[in-house]
């Protein structure tokens, strides 16, 4: 379910995913050329997936499909009424969590703090505002969305928070850029072998 969610968002955007990250990689690059300001690949990869994906997630937050379901504004009422581990289970709550891992782990980066009390309010704040959209545009309101949402932010400020940690007891050789990059080449080189089957054709057809 999570894996079509994300193949039907980058089919339906990937002209303007193709564009928007061309643009941003020129302004980018413009802007350290003019400022004369160094190049930190892992940095700027960080950048530019954190705003390809704040795309995606408003998104697939907002599209407007068909939706049956009614508004709930009763916290834990939509969370307890599905069968643990059954397919709409994992869709519907593991999804909403998995969902905002991403939003928990980049604003805690961007904001730099081991309190993970500020990511909370921003999230609470970005998916209430989505979830009141989402009531104004044909969708549903429902207020375990927004619990969920919080928790997958939750978690992904407790990564942030742990990699922090660890990454302060290494040694410094472990903590320069160079090694930094290396490490997330590698990580790209990783899930390219991983997506492979999904050839960009097969994505956009």
């Amino acid at each position: 379910m999570i894996e079509n969610t994300l193949k039907m968002a980058l089919s339906e955007n990937y002209p303007m995913i193709i564009i928007f990250t061309i643009v941003m990689v020129a302004i980018r690059l413009m802007y350290l050329l003019v400022n004369n300001e160094k190049f930190v690949f892992y940095k700027e990869l960080m950048s530019l997936v954190s705003l390809l994906y704040a795309l995606l997630l408003f998104y697939v937050v907002t599209f407007q499909d068909v939706n049956y379901g009614t508004n709930n504004f009763v916290p834990f009422k939509e969370i307890f009424r599905y069968t643990f581990g059954s397919r709409v289970f994992i869709h519907n709550i593991i999804g909403n969590i998995i969902l905002f891992v991403p939003f928990g782990y980049f604003v805690a980066h961007i904001m730099k703090t081991k309190n993970p009390l500020p990511t909370i309010i921003i999230s609470l704040v970005t998916s209430s505002v989505i979830e009141f959209t989402q009531l104004k545009i044909g969708r549903t309101f429902d207020v375990d969305d927004i619990i969920l949402n919080l928790i997958g932010s939750f978690l992904g400020a407790l990564i942030y928070i742990t990699i922090n940690c660890i990454e302060n007891k290494l040694p410094s050789i472990f903590r320069t850029n160079l090694f930094k990059n290396i490490i997330v080449i590698l990580f790209v080189i990783l899930i390219v072998i991983l997506y492979s089957k999904y050839t960009f054709w097969g994505i956009i057809r």
